[in-house]
């Protein structure tokens, strides 16, 4: 018989604009995020391109468009772990983990609070801790706490008992769901920074990556928007910036992760509007700049703090006694090998397919570095940066092409 319905796996910018495109035009659709929360890489950000507005700013309106759809569903924890059927009828079985929180907005900081273990706050990539109840940033969506029960301690689980909207006996689910095409609006993850043994490896405190200064720079992160060294809590009075970390790289990643340069000198304004009287250098293979973004790097170049340089950072090591970073880099234009001291350190690290190492259940076509490069004649379309690295405004309009794909392909079964 078919189905009209369509199914976004992925419920970070993309999946979200690929869901509500459908939706708004009639089709029922079913959303699947692995995270407790919608949003992405996108929630992670301080600001973000074109516009340099603040994650809530975009996403907020997106939500409230899923919450007055009544055609779009969402499901968080959960993962898509069965796909048969053929384009136009699959049958898609959703593995869903307890969250433990009752619906509602029921603000349990305080009940978070009273938990005795801190663990270590992946959202903020390790820079901060957070309780086993939690919710990642104010404006997170669904905006419900979720626990992290397998690391509460047992007076944790005790003190937890006791919450009205805590069910700690909450228990794993499996759903099927029946859906005429599939977007696979997956994202993307950093680069692993261990990976990258020749430039601190992550090894080094105040070598940070571009991600992770990120979360420093957010009002909501570890440090309240305070940019500070992770050694010592410090405004660091000299900042410089490592492009192509582990991109266009045959030991690592072969291709432009198309939007780190861009990154860079976004958060090159970040140190520059925090310390007014901070250096910071860049260090580069190919600064690119497409587009609209051409005007945005010359309006941060001009300011004669910011400097370039033109060369490949051979290693990066530590002054155990300060805390600083020390440079190898060879000037391609000069050739002159020198160490650079620099009180902080940022890696602009690559954009690695969050399904990169991993077993798709659907049978598509992926390249060497995880991208899905094909399945659009099963019914299967790539969004975003599960088929290349794009910025958000780029993910947004891939994510409606293959929204409109999605929606031919059951109208016109």
């Amino acid at each position: 018989m078919g189905s009209n319905a369509i199914l976004v796996v992925g419920g970070g910018f993309s999946g979200i604009t690929a869901a509500l495109e459908a939706a708004e035009v009639g089709h029922e659709v079913f959303i699947v995020e692995k995270n407790p929360f919608l949003g992405g890489r996108v929630m992670q950000l301080n600001k973000y391109f074109p516009k340099l507005c603040p994650p809530s700013c975009g996403l907020e309106i997106q939500f409230q468009r899923i919450k007055n759809n009544k055609r779009v569903k969402f499901f968080t924890q959960a993962e898509v772990v069965k796909v048969t059927g053929r384009p136009g009828d699959y049958e898609v079985t959703v593995k869903i983990r307890p969250r433990y929180v009752e619906p509602g907005s029921v603000n349990l900081a305080e009940t978070a609070e009273k938990l005795s273990k801190d663990i270590v706050n992946e959202f903020d990539f390790g820079l901060g801790t957070r309780k086993a109840l939690y919710m990642d940033v104010p404006f997170a969506f669904p905006n419900r706490y979720v626990l992290d029960k397998e690391r509460c301690t047992k007076e944790d689980l005790e003190t937890l008992s006791g919450a009205d909207v805590v069910n700690l006996g909450d228990a794993p689910k499996e759903i099927v769901l029946s859906v005429g095409s599939i977007v696979y609006a997956t994202g993307w993850k950093p680069y692993d920074v261990t990976k990258l043994t020749n430039l601190g490896a992550g090894a080094i405190k105040n070598c940070v990556t571009n991600m992770q200064l990120e979360r420093l720079a957010a009002p909501s992160g570890p440090t309240k928007g305070n940019i500070l060294r992770p050694s010592d809590g410090k405004a660091p009075r000299s900042v410089a910036f490592v492009q192509c970390a582990g991109s266009r790289d045959e030991n690592h990643l072969n291709y432009c992760s198309y939007i780190c340069c861009m990154a860079s000198l976004k958060q090159a304004a970040y140190v520059r509007e925090a310390y007014p009287d901070a250096r910071v250098t860049i260090f580069y293979i190919d600064l690119r700049t497409p587009g609209r973004y051409d005007n945005f790097a010359k309006k941060v170049l001009a300011d004669d703090r910011v400097t370039t340089v033109k060369g490949k950072v051979a290693a990066v090591a530590e002054d155990v006694g300060t805390g600083d970073v020390i440079l190898t880099v060879e000037d391609a234009v000069t050739g002159i090998k020198s160490d650079n001291r620099f009180e902080m350190v940022v890696l602009a690290t690559g954009m690695q397919p969050s399904n990169a190492g991993e077993h798709l259940p659907v049978d598509v076509p992926v390249d060497e570095m995880g991208f899905i490069v094909g399945g659009e004649e099963k019914g299967i379309f790539a969004a975003g940066c599960a088929a290349t690295p794009l910025d958000v405004m780029k993910s947004a309009q891939s994510a409606t092409g293959a929204a409109m794909k999605a929606i031919a392909l059951v109208r016109g079964r």
